[in-house]
């Protein structure tokens, strides 16, 4: 039973193009179990209306769509600012007492309460995974305004200690992000799940398949390799031009969670080839449906999968295709992996991540009334 939380107002930002519309529903729906009001300011391109309702009756938040632009689509730097401007407006006329920000950058303005900023990923770290040479211009002024808001923020958090290590130093940090693993509410207690059906004999893969950071180029040419489909779900085309066309994946598009939860119940062996990935929730759903896993040996993964997974090297498309083929004919082995990555996927529960960030929030919130309580009244003697 999720222990209860005295009485708070937090306003949360997310943005509904990834994994942060999926993380900050389930930590939504974990705060108002243990007594919080969150209020959730939606920023970026918004669902649907009838998505909205249902992500609102299901988290038990209020979800506003605000039309600000996000801080990777934005096109200057007052348009960030100017957006963590509005932002600490709203938190005000909503009576938040603490606002937990999605993107550091958003820190940059004069909130009245304490503010928690997440680093889910940032274009510093992308660019050191995926690109070469010094950042563009474009993309250095964003850096600069993460840096600031990491600096603004009261308390920061990372979803793995690699990725916590590689925000640290990409902005100098004094000390890193504190950790607390994103998490998924599971419908039942995973390790002692027992599938009926026999596995899928096809492979699969999950994600913003337009992001070089989820390498779907090296996907493709394993794909090619392989004599059993790949099947991929996941947009080709993201919000700021940039554009997958592959040859050899199946391409599924952007599925929704049932259609989800459909494919990943099939248990194929699921693929993640990432150069770049701060924590992975498509991996995460994969492990916890029963998928035997293969990955590429990138730090967060390692961390967080080492021992229930087989690795590669990202760009190792021929490691890649042998792993796969070595899975699907083996069956003992394939269910091994595959009940080790259950067993650990049960570590990285909702209740834990929502536990976990109530912690932080508690610190903070019990800290601002302490100062307010310590404050002389008014005419008070020196």
């Amino acid at each position: 039973m999720p222990v209860r939380h005295p009485p708070a107002h937090i306003l949360m930002t997310a943005d509904a193009l990834g994994g942060v519309w999926q993380y900050s529903l389930e930590l939504a729906t974990g705060l108002r179990q243990r007594g919080l009001t969150v209020t959730v300011a939606l920023m970026g391109p918004a669902p649907s209306a009838a998505a909205l309702a249902e992500a609102e009756a299901a988290s038990g938040a209020r979800i506003l769509p605000t039309g600000l632009p996000l801080d990777w689509t934005a096109e200057r730097p007052d348009a960030v600012t100017g957006a963590a401007a509005a932002l600490a407006r709203l938190a005000r006329e909503t009576g938040a007492d603490l606002v937990h920000l999605h993107a550091p950058a958003l820190a940059l303005a004069a909130f009245d309460g304490p503010v928690v900023a997440v680093c889910h990923s940032c274009v510093a770290t992308w660019w050191a995974a995926v690109g070469e040479g010094p950042l563009p211009d474009d993309l250095a002024w964003r850096a600069r305004l993460a840096a600031e808001g990491c600096r603004a923020a009261d308390r920061l958090l990372a979803p793995t200690r690699a990725f916590a290590e590689a925000t640290r130093a990409a902005y100098g940090l004094s000390r890193a992000p504190e950790v607390v693993h994103n998490g998924r509410r599971w419908r039942e207690a995973l390790p002692e799940a027992e599938p009926a059906a026999q596995p899928a004999t096809h492979a699969f893969t999950a994600g913003r398949l337009w992001d070089r950071a989820k390498n779907a180029a090296a996907l493709d040419r394993l794909a090619a390799r392989l004599d059993v489909p790949l099947l991929a779900a996941g947009p080709v085309e993201g919000p700021n031009g940039e554009r997958f066309a592959g040859k050899q994946l199946r391409g599924l598009g952007r599925l929704d969670t049932a259609r989800m939860e459909r494919e990943l119940a099939q248990r194929p062996v699921f693929v993640s080839l990432a150069r770049y990935e701060p924590f992975g929730l498509a991996v995460l759903e994969a492990a916890g449906a029963g998928c035997a896993l293969v990955l590429s040996d990138i730090p967060s993964f390692l961390e967080l999968w080492e021992g229930a997974a087989l690795f590669v090297a990202p760009d190792d498309d021929a490691a890649a295709a042998e792993a796969v083929r070595s899975l699907l004919a083996d069956p003992d082995r394939r269910a091994f992996l595959a009940e080790a990555a259950r067993a650990r996927a049960a570590r990285y529960g909702a209740d834990a991540m929502a536990d976990g960030v109530l912690a932080v929030f508690s610190h903070l919130l019990g800290e601002t009334r302490s100062r307010t309580l310590a404050k002389p009244l008014s005419g008070a003697a020196a």
